[in-house]
This record gives structure tokens, sequence and C-alpha cells, in this order.
């Protein structure tokens, strides 16, 4: 059987994790291929709501392994309290983590909040992580991987100058205060009792399970709109987030995977610094924040809201080779009398179709409507497409016809069956 990727259309937050749990159900291996602890997926199932920032979305299925790809930037203290929240609450699924995987090193935290105050009004929005350092340092040759706990004590030798220099930067060109080399050889330690059982060679695992048919799920971070080369640089992740990051990030051979699948909320949404040329400010985008609690899972911040943007969403779709379309939150747009669609964009006085790849340039965009009429119902948990309003099926068909992608499933509610199927996605 083949590999499903599940990317994100837009800038995050579609709703991943609620989908990735409903299809994991028919999945043999769930693997997340990007990102670290600044992405979070929130998952509600009859186990309870969880927000997993590390661990797969395929844990509260019994015959389902979770596995943290090589593409993955691991904070080893925040995967050791996640893992043992799933072991608390029970779930079944087994979790396994790449020895390829790098990790973010205490020093990588730090260095983070430093270069994003150092930023000013610049500042990029990063969640203070240690995300970026840590991609820096894995494409600079100077990372440490998840394989290298498994013999803590030629780690420990190996991060001595590693230490000295990253002090030198922080505290020379950021004035913050030094990393305690002491401090992480003991992380060090812990992170070698708790994590050693977990850490495996995922890539073997994962091409052993297509040779036996077995049903992969690719799980994508962020979206499309956030990645570190397609997305609105360099207000983006620093990770790739799209169909390649999910190959690279797993490795996995392209031809394995045989459908592409993007995720799109009825709306748009963005965190943090960048164009967005739907945005909606004022009453109109605190209704939608507020009614769809529109909060970072990871850092509490209020996402910006605004309507669907079909130019970037048919950008996403194009870009990864969407062959189908999961739309959520449909929900969120129920009391609306008037919704609208972004077609087209204007610039500089001139009509466009296409997605500017120059940010000055989207951040001069004038967004170019389509408006309907809204529904005024609910369809809280429809879960057949004929019970949806005839103004909810009209909103979906203009989403559907603008993306040139069909849609596969509608997302009417958090819960995991608040869902209409319309195509399988994952099949056996």
């Amino acid at each position: 059987m083949p590999a499903y990727a599940v990317i994100g259309g837009q800038w995050g937050d579609e709703g991943k994790g609620k989908v990735i749990d409903y299809l994991a159900k028919d999945a043999d291996l769930v693997t997340r291929y990007s990102g670290g602890n600044n992405a979070g997926h929130t998952v509600i199932n009859e186990h309870g709501n969880f927000a997993f920032h590390l661990v797969p979305c395929g844990t509260a299925w019994p015959n389902t392994l979770n596995a943290i790809g090589n593409g993955v930037v691991v904070d080893p203290n925040v995967l050791i309290e996640e893992i043992k929240k799933v072991h608390d609450a029970n779930l079944p699924g087994k979790i396994i983590i790449s020895a390829k995987a790098h990790i973010i090193m205490p020093y990588h935290v730090e260095l983070d909040k430093l270069q994003e105050i150092q930023r000013g009004s610049s500042a990029i929005g990063t969640t203070g992580r240690g995300i970026g350092p840590a991609y820096v340092d894995k494409v600079g040759r100077m990372g440490i991987r998840m394989g290298e706990l498994l013999d803590p004590q030629k780690l420990k030798t190996k991060l001595k100058n590693i230490v000295d220099q990253k002090n030198e930067l922080i505290t020379k060109i950021y004035d913050g205060l030094p990393i305690n080399i002491t401090d992480v050889h003991d992380s060090v330690d812990n992170w070698h009792e708790h994590l050693r059982p977990y850490i495996t060679d995922v890539g073997k695992k994962t091409n052993e399970l297509l040779n036996q048919n077995g049903n992969i799920i690719l799980e994508g971070a962020q979206g499309t709109l956030l990645d570190l080369d397609h997305g609105t640089y360099p207000y983006v992740t620093s990770s790739s987030s799209t169909i390649g990051g999910a190959i690279t990030g797993t490795g996995i051979a392209p031809k394995e995977i045989s459908k592409i699948t993007g995720i799109y909320k009825s709306y748009c949404t963005r965190v943090g610094s960048g164009p967005f040329p739907t945005e909606l400010t004022g009453s109109k985008g605190d209704k939608i924040r507020q009614q769809a609690r529109e909060f970072g899972t990871t850092t509490g911040r209020a996402r910006r809201v605004g309507w669907f943007d079909a130019v970037a969403g048919r950008f996403s779709a194009k870009l990864n080779g969407f062959d189908s379309l999961v739309i959520t939150r449909l929900d969120i747009l129920d009391e609306w009398e008037e919704i609208k669609i972004c077609c087209e964009y204007e610039l500089d006085g001139k009509i466009i179709a296409d997605f500017p790849i120059d940010i000055e340039q989207l951040g001069r965009c004038i967004p170019k409507y389509k408006s309907l009429s809204g529904w005024k119902t609910s369809t809280s948990g429809i879960t057949q497409y004929d019970d949806l309003p005839k103004q909810a099926q009209t909103y979906l068909a203009i989403l559907e016809s603008e993306l040139a992608v069909p849609i596969y499933l509608i997302s009417t509610g958090p819960e995991r069956n608040e869902v209409i199927t319309l195509n399988e996605i994952v099949t056996r």
C-alpha cells in the first residue's frame, strides 16, 4: 500500500491534527516530517482533548505506529513531557524517533530569543523555541542528532567546543548570559535515560512497511505559505512544509506517495508578521477570532484572521500537486449573512490571478472578492452533504472550482466524527 501526504494549504493551523487523527484509523504508520514544537496539532477523540507538538496524531489508534521523522527538530524536554502525557492517557499508539532527527539544544533556545529581540521592528514573530537556530546548525553541520544520545559520554565530549562557541555568540554578540556546560551534561543524561528506547532507524521501518503493503500517512506541520523556500519569505518557518519536505523529512521515494491532500480552513488565519491580503481587522476580525477561538496551540497568541484566499490557495494546490482537499471549520461561518472569497488581487492598478512571490508586491495586493449569501443556520456536527444548507454547498463548490481540486472531506466541528466524507482519502 502507498503513502499519503497531508499538507496545510494556508499559513498553518488548518486543522491537520483532527484530520490526521480521523484518517489514522486506516494507517499502519503516521510520520511527522518537518518542524518542531513550534507547531501544535489539536486532537479531540474518545480518549480526551490533546495538544500535540511533536508526537504524531495517530496515537489514539492501537494498530498505528507513530514516528518522528528525520526532518523534525526535537526539543527532548518537550518530547519527554509529551510522551508521558500520551502514556498517562493510556493512548495505545506506539512512538518511535528517527536517529537522524536533530536536537534543539539549550543554546538554540537562547539564541532564538536573543536574535528576535535584536531584530526589533523587523521581528519575524518566531515562537522562541530554538527551531531556527537548530536548523541553522543542521545546515552548518554543527547539529546534534537524536542517535548521539545513545552514547552520552561521547556526546558530552563533542559538546565542549560547541558550547564554548555558542557562548561566544551569546555573550559577545547578543549580550546574553552564557549556557552552563554542566547543566547541558545533566540534560544529556536525562534525555538518554528517557528517550533511548524510542530512537531507531525510522527510514528503514518506513520502507519495510511499504514493502509489506502498509498504509503510511505523512504528517506535515505549519502550512505551505510558511515553507522556507516557497512561502512568504522571510516571514516563514525554518523547514520545508510542502511535499518536498515530506520526501526529505521521511526518506521515502516520491513514487511511494499515491495521494497528496491539502487541508484548508473555510477562512484564513496567520500568526506573526508578514503580508496577509484578506486580513479582517476591527470587529469582523474579532468576531471570527473569538467565535473560533483562534489562539495559538503552542504560544496562545491571537491569530490574525481573514476571508478565504483562493489566489494563495491555488498557489499551494499547484505547488504541492494536491489531488484532494479537506475543508475544515465550515461551522465557524454559520452566523454570517455575507461571506466572501478572494478570487483575484489588484496590484498597482492591475488585476492578477497569480500569487506574487515578492512580499512587497503581496503587501500591496488588494483582494477582489466574490460575495455570497451566508446560510445563517447551524452546520455543526453534520455528517451528510445533502443536509448542508444550499448556500453552504454553493460556497464549497466555489472553493472546489477556484482551487481546481475535488473536496474529499468537510469538517463540521472539532470532534473526530464530525466529518462529511465525499470520497475516501486512505483506503485499505
